[in-house]
């Protein structure tokens, strides 16, 4: 390059390339000084914003935090449904959204733990009344007649034997049409009767086991100071004073009872409601667990329920999977003083029957409001 500059100089009159000479000195001069000038004002303006300016102060950092994020505290969320409450939430809290998508932990497996919250809610009903028992009920939301059944049988007593008796129905979330209809309508039911808790999972069979670990989550915050706990099913009947008689010589801690399995055979055949795959649970058997129809929990158990759940991951199978956190815990569900308390298979009724046990599954169509109408009348049982 430098020689084909001179090659061209050389064919110019003296003058000619004293002048180009003294030209181009003076642009380069000019170049110089700009470039000076420029470099100056940038180095300037690039400090000023190097200061300010930190790719996570957006995300609830401050500009003197240091350029790492923790994620630990975040978990994935329960679901598509729910997926903007927790975005939207995490931006309440000014923290730091979750970065993965939704990824469903497979067919068997739920997501709990998680941080679920209480729609609707009853947090002083036990602290006012101090219950020696409360009843809960997991139902549908959309199955008042169940609710008002119970409320109008078994479930209707808010004394016996001399103790405070307590009833909830434990609730989730419907989606898709009808949903807010619907929620309008238990928010009106919750004024009227003060007995309903909602939890923000969507409502279904799948999801049992995030309804019964939200149920123990809500005995240990907000009705720790009953000394007992059942949780029972919509479709059962429960003879109250002979649960209560048989709780008033129970032990008062680390305990649980009902129907207890032993041996359950771990169900391998896929076209079974209640498979589980070998390399989510490779035993042939279950440890010892009750059946979910109904049990009964001292007040301790919740909370210890609630830590084990984070050291065992969370089966399909709601009672099964207590069964493991109580195997973790090292507590074994206790049998009740009598084998015929609880029944998996519907008593037929009788007086004489009904007055000899705790629990029972009903017949499909059965008239319970019938039943325990026949069952309050006086005279002699048997």
């Amino acid at each position: 390059m430098e020689e084909s500059e001179g090659l061209l100089d050389a064919g110019r009159p003296a003058d000619s390339r004293r002048k180009c000479g003294c030209s181009r000195r003076l642009c380069f001069c000019f170049i110089l000084v700009f470039a000076a000038i420029f470099l100056f004002f940038y180095n300037t303006n690039l400090t000023e914003m190097t200061t300010d300016w930190n790719p996570f102060k957006s995300l609830g950092q401050s500009k003197n935090s240091p350029n790492t994020t923790d994620f630990s505290s975040f978990t994935s969320s329960p679901g598509p449904e729910s997926s903007s409450s927790v975005t939207d939430q995490a931006t309440q809290n000014n923290s730091v959204p979750p970065l993965v998508p939704y990824v469903s932990p497979g067919p068997y497996l739920v997501e709990y733990p998680h941080q679920y919250h209480f729609n609707i809610n009853e947090p002083q009903k036990c602290s006012e009344q101090q219950p020696f028992l409360v009843l809960m009920v997991p139902v549908a939301p959309d199955n008042r007649a169940h609710r008002d059944i119970i409320r109008n049988t078994w479930g209707g007593d808010s004394s016996v034997l001399g103790k405070v008796v307590k009833l909830f129905f434990l609730l989730g979330q419907k989606t898709g049409e009808g949903a807010e209809q619907l929620q309008e309508q238990l928010l009106q039911e919750s004024t009227e009767h003060r007995d309903l808790i909602q939890s923000d999972f969507v409502d279904c069979y799948k999801n049992l086991t995030i309804k019964t670990m939200v149920m123990l989550e809500w005995l240990d915050s907000y009705c720790s100071n009953a000394s007992y706990a059942m949780k029972i099913d919509s479709d059962m009947f429960l003879n109250v004073p002979n649960l209560i008689n048989m709780l008033l010589s129970a032990p008062k801690t680390n305990y649980m009872t009902g129907l207890v399995a032993r041996g359950g055979a771990v169900l391998r055949d896929t076209n079974s409601k209640w498979y589980v795959p070998e390399d989510l649970y490779p035993d042939s058997q279950y440890p010892r667990y009750a059946l979910g129809l109904g049990y009964v929990l001292s007040s301790d158990l919740p909370k210890k329920l609630v830590e084990a759940a984070k050291h065992v991951r969370a089966l399909y199978i709601e009672d099964v999977y207590l069964g493991l956190c109580m195997q973790h815990l090292g507590i074994p569900p206790t049998d009740p003083p009598d084998w015929g308390y609880f029944h998996v298979f519907p008593v037929s009724y009788s007086r004489c029957a009904f007055s000899k046990l705790v629990a029972t599954t009903t017949h499909e169509g059965a008239d319970r409001t019938w039943m325990w109408t026949d069952f309050k009348k006086p005279g002699l049982y048997c």
